[in-house]
């Protein structure tokens, strides 16, 4: 099962990454799969560790999904790293096998610790439907804009119904995120 996530992981330098990532979860073993071209995998390749934080805070994985950013943060306590100081509960992990060959990386690895703050209560429809917003917004120049910004209507009725105000905010980040992105990929293909 693929378990959403913010994943965190350091730079040899010791520069924090913060990504909105769907891990394979198993008790003991995770499975982490990154693209080629990002910082998350160069980050797991070259120090071997990091933090999947759950997290019930959708707007986080809005930003963390179109932008670059910094959430705070405390040291992980086994490995080197840091964890999302908002996080529910977390996985501190290091890397046991690697396959840094295809375009996407497959990271296998060990659960090392487990830390605890409060309980995960889950995700309502308009949480689930940020989610998905989320993850449409990462593929903007993978699929086509149009089928995203249909999604995107279908998913905005969800969010009125059920959302409260920090869903509503995520879900309007998103929705000037792909409609720039939109605005962009129409004047460079006209």
């Amino acid at each position: 099962m693929i378990i959403e996530c913010i994943l965190t992981t350091v730079s040899r330098e010791g520069e924090a990454n913060f990504a909105p990532m769907g891990v394979l979860w198993g008790e003991d073993k995770l499975t982490i799969r990154p693209y080629r071209e990002t910082t998350t995998f160069r980050n797991l390749r070259e120090t071997g560790h990091a933090v999947v934080n759950l997290i019930d805070d959708v707007y986080c994985f809005a930003q963390a999904a179109i932008a670059s950013v910094r959430f705070p943060a405390v040291p992980a306590e086994k490995v080197p790293g840091v964890v999302l100081a908002d996080a529910c509960s977390w996985r501190e992990v290091e890397v046991v096998e690697a396959d840094t060959e295809a375009a996407r990386g497959r990271f296998d690895c060990r659960v090392v610790h487990r830390g605890f703050r409060r309980e995960f209560l889950g995700f309502n429809r308009a949480r689930h439907a940020v989610l998905e917003a989320a993850i449409l917004a990462t593929r903007t120049r993978m699929l086509p804009i149009e089928e995203i910004l249909r999604e995107y209507e279908r998913l905005q009725v969800i969010v009125d119904k059920t959302a409260g105000q920090r869903e509503h905010e995520a879900m309007a980040l998103l929705t000037g995120y792909v409609r720039q992105e939109a605005a962009i990929l129409q004047e460079a293909g006209g």
